[in-house]
């Protein structure tokens, strides 16, 4: 990962802005743009250039992981360690020494009003905080091709759970019992841990969206939505596949194909210059021709990468226009309450023409017998 590259974009953007200073205190933002890993850190940037705060603990890590930026080690909350540090430069904000007051950026999307106050006291008037725009979720929604290929392995591993649910959805096993051996193979083969808590939800509360997975038993007969992704090298995976246990009645087979459809038309959508909100529309569109669109109660999908939720966000009325790099899921469902519910998802990379389906791509119904 070039972070250099990252953090100069970034520092540009502080250069050409109304801020002497921007504070990112988003974990997930700090690793892109130095590459810590840490559980515990701030990231000072200035036109001057950037400053990663972290404690005692990191000490070796930080010095390891942080190449394209200076490393400070202090006691203190890092943020507040980098408003102490910022303070003790005197006039090292880019306007010069004339300027008595200078202003200060700060996430606000991810800072609470405490830790803003927090930082207030610190910085003693001397500093003005701001809002800053969100550039680092700006910057994060189109992939490198090194970030491309770890979601490309996060997917493929994975993906190859699915084949562990197959083996363990049976009638009277526990829904927890079919994550736990899930969540065991992905650590086996080297997963970091799991994107989200499994959802695994049988039977009725297979229209539980994110039904995650309970103690219930699985029925007789019935869908089971397994929903599951995995860590890898820090990028996240996501897949849901539809699974009925017993024979499927000709209103299941009907909602599945309904689901099914629509996937497939909003993956088809899906290609430079489109607005994430056609997307959208392509598969909400299926469901409503086939009277279903009133069960279909989320969006079509979600950006992914070092978390699980990023954007875009693939959801109706959205106009963010979709690039190549950018990583989405492509995830329609339908739930009736207490009766039955499908949702079916993969993962894709967006091209000029069209994108590229990270995931394996076999979806047709899965019966497994009772």
């Amino acid at each position: 990962m070039d972070h250099g590259r990252r953090l100069r974009r970034l520092q540009a953007l502080v250069a050409e802005s109304k801020l002497d200073f921007l504070l990112v205190t988003h974990l997930p933002n700090v690793r892109y743009l130095s590459g810590f890993t840490g559980s515990a850190a701030a990231l000072l940037m200035s036109s001057e250039g950037a400053t990663v705060f972290t404690d005692g603990r990191y000490i070796a890590q930080a010095r390891q992981e942080v190449q394209a930026a200076r490393v400070v080690i202090d006691s203190k909350a890092p943020a507040l360690a980098a408003a102490e540090w910022l303070l003790g430069q005197g006039n090292g904000g880019r306007r010069g020494s004339s300027r008595p007051s200078r202003t200060l950026g700060v996430e606000a999307e991810w800072m609470t009003v405490a830790g803003r106050d927090r930082l207030a006291s610190v910085l003693r008037g001397k500093a003005k905080v701001r809002p800053a725009p969100g550039w680092v979720e700006q910057a994060r929604m189109v992939k490198d091709a090194g970030e491309i290929q770890r979601i490309r392995e996060a997917v493929r591993l994975g993906a190859s759970l699915f084949g562990i649910a197959k083996k363990t959805i049976r009638p009277g096993v526990r829904e927890y019992e079919v994550a736990a051996a899930m969540e065991y193979e992905a650590r086996r083969q080297g997963a970091e841990g799991m994107s989200f808590p499994t959802i695994l939800a049988s039977g009725p509360r297979s229209a539980i969206v994110h039904g995650r997975a309970s103690d219930a038993r699985i029925p007789r007969r019935g869908f089971v939505v397994c929903d599951f992704g995995v860590i890898l090298a820090g990028y996240c995976s996501d897949r849901t596949r539809t699974v009925h246990v017993g024979r499927p009645s000709k209103e299941g087979r009907s909602l599945y194909a309904a689901v099914l459809e629509a996937q497939e038309c909003a993956i088809a959508a899906v290609r430079a210059g489109v607005t994430a909100g056609e997307v959208d529309e392509a598969a909400r569109g299926v469901l409503r021709e086939r009277k279903l669109a009133r069960w279909f109660t989320h969006s079509t999908g979600h950006g992914l990468g070092l978390e699980i939720h990023e954007q875009p966000r693939v959801a109706a009325g959205q106009r963010q226009k979709l690039e190549p790099g950018m990583v989405v899921t492509i995830e329609p469902g339908a739930y009736v309450p207490g009766e039955w519910g499908v949702r079916i998802e993969d993962v894709v990379v967006v091209t000029a023409s069209g994108c590229e389906v990270l995931t394996p791509t076999e979806k047709d119904l899965v019966v497994i017998e009772a």
